[in-house]
């Protein structure tokens, strides 16, 4: 016992008079049990791991992945010079994988895309390392608004694969 007649236990601790001290911990414990649950099934689906593009210069590609867009390099298994492997998310990577003997034609429709604070600051990367870049509909040096206010711009990376840029919050 305390001075003044107080219970120095747990159980003193967990009287009626800390009724909102229990009434957080309960929310807090029913939020994390709610969290683990919506885990649990969502570990049930499929998700992203990779995702693979077959190049012709390993070296050019992966100094534009890492400088003009900005992505860091992750160990790869293989060591054997012809993999570049990058972190582009939670768990998920683009590989960069040479040997490609010749650069091919792609289509816009099938394209990466990167989200970034600012879409007129990447447009100044890209200027500097004269990089072209347009809207959706083709026209040069234009970035395109959406509908929903999202900015956005399409170019190549060194083989040809579309990469669109926009500042989209979710």
């Amino acid at each position: 016992m305390l001075r003044g007649g107080k219970n120095n236990s747990f159980t003193g601790y967990l009287s009626c008079s800390n009724a909102p001290i229990m009434k957080k911990i309960q929310g807090l414990i029913f939020f994390f049990l709610f969290l683990s649950a919506a885990q649990a099934q969502t570990d049930n689906k499929p998700s992203l791991n990779h995702i693979a593009h077959y190049i012709t210069d390993l070296k050019v590609s992966t100094d534009f992945y890492q400088h003009i867009i900005g992505l860091d390099t992750i160990p790869e298994p293989f060591h054997d010079g012809r993999h570049t492997w990058f972190s582009i998310g939670y768990k998920s990577h683009l590989h960069l994988i040479s040997g490609a003997a010749a650069k091919s034609l792609h289509d816009k429709n099938s394209h990466l895309c990167f989200t970034v604070p600012s879409v007129d600051a990447f447009v100044t990367v890209l200027n500097q390392h004269h990089v072209p870049f347009e809207n959706w509909a083709g026209e040069k040096n234009t970035v395109t608004k959406r509908v929903d206010g999202v900015k956005q711009i399409y170019f190549q990376d060194p083989d040809g694969y579309w990469i669109e840029i926009n500042d989209a919050r979710e």
